[in-house]
């Protein structure tokens, strides 16, 4: 060779050698990225550019070493170095056929990379991923934030139900720690009562668009917490379930508000029958009392005994309609300044008849005044029904004790009065619902379920409050907790015994639409001197009272058919102003107006006595004489 050919020869066989180089490192790097990412086995179209770059480096080898076999023969012998090049040339032609194999095999595998061939790097490179990972990072860093951040629980769940993460709120509503919660079935934290409901929506995930339940969750120290829970389903990437993602929100205060609506529409609807039932009922009292009232002073003593019963029974179902219609706060409450220790001195001596010889009742009044401002009679009512509850709490017998002291609390003065017994107490699940209407414990026949719920009617409609501390076995005691009235008490008139018609005169207009109760009291009330005049409702007694020009009173019940008692009294004060009024009824129904004339209108229960209705109309016109004489 020339020194020109010589210098060619070599320059060619570095540049193939350069090549080999360049190619051998380019597919060790692609090599190398496939194992340390693990995709050797699932990335073809990287595999085959690797192939492809080592067999042109094993091409470009062959070539180098092809273009260097003319030095090689100068050392060995002729034939050798021929047998070595014709070796090359075959090995050349070999490794261009697996190269345009492999170049084959790279062109089928396009369309299914085809993001990898339009221009896609086929391996990434590491600032891009260190700047996904980064991204990923602050992407999982947000989520966390959100989920430990929301008002609600968030919890993870694996195919068997199992909590797999829970955020903090979460734990915090079932009241466990957050590392307590992974690998416990969410059903065991659900309430025992609920389980299958839950069980059942665990169960329909995947199958309709998240299942929304409500169920009690269990907590430690039995606090009731209820948990709307919106479950969707979790699945991998072939779609297939593995788990839920539970949404989890306390609905405790909504369920609370709930259950006193539902306690509101109870009252509502016992204040309907209540009032419905009233009117007629204490009609009948008032009859079957009014006329036993006047048979007992014509009746020898054995029919009087017998016709004592029967006013005692109309007493006593008189006391039951007046406890219905408070505790459906159907009846007007006429309250006014008492001393509640003086009050429960006088109400002591019932109390003893209506607890039994094995109870001992002890009194501890207070030292200083307690004025209150309350109806008497319901304040009696709220004594009698907490001693028999606890009379009955003690069928073995035991201690009843009611004390009343002056305390000053976080709402300023107050009255407090506790009834305590030795009984068998309440569990706290009974205790919390010792209050609603028409629950009881007792027996079938022995409890209305209405005694509790009418006592707290009464206090908080008297602006009080009332509790109850209670453990089975260590009794029960009742705190009835009423605001000191700044007036001074009125004294509370002693329980009257058996009192006799107080006479008068005049002419009385007397509208009730019960023949029965009208014929009593027209009875009555000539018995006891008057003239009376008798109207059947509101249209008949407007034309009485048109052909009648001087009457001195009217006597009205309220409910009545068509004009009710407030109307036919505005129109006959109208007519005749200063005309004095009294309405009599079970209830008013709201009817009843406020007046300021307080001396000239009076109210009459029913059902109401011979003695008490004659004893109230010779009170008006009394004070409607005393009116008269200090104008003149």
């Amino acid at each position: 060779m020339t020194g020109w050919t010589d210098t060619w020869w070599q320059l060619t066989a570095l540049a193939n050698a350069v090549i080999l180089a360049a190619y051998l490192a380019i597919s060790f790097a692609i090599g190398r990225g496939l194992w340390r990412s693990r995709q050797w086995r699932n990335n073809p179209l990287g595999l085959a550019t690797a192939a492809i770059f080592f067999s042109c480096a094993v091409h470009h080898g062959s070539h180098t070493v092809h273009l260097l076999l003319p030095y090689f023969g100068k050392d060995v012998h002729g034939g050798l170095a021929m047998r070595m090049a014709f070796g090359m040339d075959f090995q050349a032609a070999t490794w261009d056929t697996v190269t345009a194999v492999l170049a084959v095999w790279y062109w089928t595998l396009r369309g299914r990379f085809p993001a990898l061939v339009r221009g896609a790097a086929l391996f990434e490179d590491l600032r891009l991923r260190q700047a996904a990972e980064a991204d990923l990072r602050a992407s999982e860093e947000r989520f966390r934030e959100i989920v430990e951040t929301t008002s609600e629980g968030v919890v993870v769940l694996d195919g068997d139900g199992r909590i797999g993460y829970t955020n903090d709120r979460f734990a915090v509503l079932v009241g466990r720690s957050p590392d307590d919660l992974p690998g416990t079935p969410v059903l065991d934290l659900v309430t025992e009562t609920d389980r299958p409901v839950a069980e059942q929506a665990l169960a329909a995930v995947g199958e309709s668009e998240a299942p929304h339940v409500e169920v009690g969750l269990q907590t430690p120290g039995a606090r009731a917490v209820w948990a709307r829970i919106a479950l969707s389903a979790r699945v991998d990437d072939a779609g297939r379930p593995v788990g839920a993602l539970a949404m989890v929100a306390d609905v405790t205060e909504r369920k609370s508000i709930e259950a006193q609506l539902q306690q509101a529409q109870k009252l509502e609807a016992v204040g309907q029958l209540a009032g419905g039932l009233a009117h007629d009922f204490n009609n009948l009292l008032t009859v079957i009392d009014g006329y036993a009232a006047l048979l007992i002073a014509e009746a020898g003593p054995s029919a009087q005994g017998d016709l004592a019963m029967i006013r005692d029974a109309a007493a006593r179902a008189s006391a039951l309609t007046r406890q219905l219609l408070t505790f459906s706060r159907a009846q007007t409450a006429r309250p006014q300044v008492v001393d509640v220790a003086d009050l429960v001195a006088g109400v002591e001596v019932l109390l003893r008849r209506l607890i039994r010889e094995d109870v001992d009742l002890l009194v501890t009044p207070a030292a200083a005044p307690t004025p209150v401002r309350v109806d008497p009679g319901q304040l009696e009512q709220v004594l009698v029904n907490l001693a028999i509850n606890a009379r009955d709490a003690m069928p073995a017998g035991g201690v009843l004790t009611i004390g009343t002291e002056r305390v000053t609390s976080s709402t300023g003065d107050e009255v407090l009065i506790t009834v305590t017994d030795t009984g068998c107490g309440m569990t706290g699940e009974v205790a919390a619902r010792v209050f609603e209407p028409f629950f009881t414990t007792k027996d079938q026949g022995q409890g209305t379920g209405l005694g509790l719920s009418t006592v707290y009617g009464i206090v908080t409609r008297a602006g009080g409050r009332i509790r109850v501390d209670s453990r089975p076995g260590e009794g029960a005691t009742f705190e009835v907790r009423l605001p000191v009235a700044a007036a001074p008490a009125t004294a509370v008139a002693e329980p009257a015994g058996p009192q006799r018609l107080t006479a008068g005169s005049g002419t009385i207009l007397l509208v009730e639409d019960d023949p029965a109760v009208r014929r009593l009291a027209e009875r009555i009330l000539a018995t006891a001197g008057y003239h009376v005049l008798a109207g059947v409702d509101g249209e008949h007694a407007l034309a009485v009272a048109r052909a009648h020009p001087v009457i001195d009173l009217l006597v009205t019940d309220v409910i009545m058919p068509g004009m009710n008692g407030q109307q036919l009294a505005d129109r006959l004060t109208a007519l005749r102003p200063g005309l004095p009024v009294i309405f009599t009824s079970a209830y008013t129904r709201g009817v009843l107006t406020e007046t300021v004339d307080d001396r000239t209108v009076a109210f009459l229960d029913k059902p109401f006595t011979a003695a008490a209705l004659t004893e109230k109309i010779r009170s008006v016109l009394d004070r409607r004489a005393d009116r008269t004489a200090s104008r003149v």
